[in-house]
C-alpha cells in the first residue's frame, strides 16, 4: 500500500482537484480520524495483531468492518481518478490490492478469536454500509 500511495504522492495524483472530489476526500479522512479515535479508545497503540485489540463494534465499524481502509481506498481513487494515466491507475490499483489482502488477513485472525465475529460480519459491511 505504501508503494502505491507514495507513487501517487510524487505523481502530483494523490489530491484531487475537482471540489466535489476534494469534498469527498475531505469526509474520507474524517473517517479515517473517528475510526482511529474510536481504534484507539481499545489500544494505546497499532497492534501487529489486529485480534489483540479486542472486536471494535462502535462508532465507524458499526457501519463498516474496514472504515480506515474504506477511507484509504476510497481517498486515493478520488484523487487518482482527477488524474487519469496508465500509472495512475496502476498505484490505485497497488493501494487497494494491499488493502484488501490486509482486510482479509485482519478478518481471518478476527473470525478465530471472537465467535461473535460473524454476527457481527452480517450486521456491517466490508467497505460501503448497507451494500458492500
Amino acid at each position: 500500500m505504501v508503494i502505491g500511495i507514495v507513487g501517487l504522492f510524487f505523481s502530483g495524483a494523490l489530491f484531487a482537484t475537482h471540489p466535489a472530489a476534494i469534498a469527498f476526500q475531505a469526509a474520507m479522512f474524517l473517517l479515517m480520524v473517528w475510526a482511529r479515535i474510536v481504534l484507539g479508545r481499545h489500544s494505546a497503540r497499532v497492534a501487529a495483531d489486529p485480534a489483540a485489540r479486542g472486536l471494535v463494534t462502535t462508532g465507524p465499524y458499526a457501519y463498516f468492518r474496514h472504515p480506515i481502509y474504506t477511507a484509504i481506498i476510497h481517498f486515493i481513487w478520488a484523487g487518482a481518478l482527477s488524474h487519469f494515466s496508465w500509472p495512475v491507475l496502476g498505484f490505485a490499483e497497488t493501494v487497494t490490492a494491499g488493502a484488501f489482502t490486509q482486510m482479509h488477513v485482519e478478518e481471518y485472525l478476527l473470525k478465530r478469536r471472537y465467535p461473535e465475529y460473524k454476527d457481527y460480519k452480517r450486521r456491517a459491511k466490508k467497505l460501503i454500509p448497507f451494500v458492500y
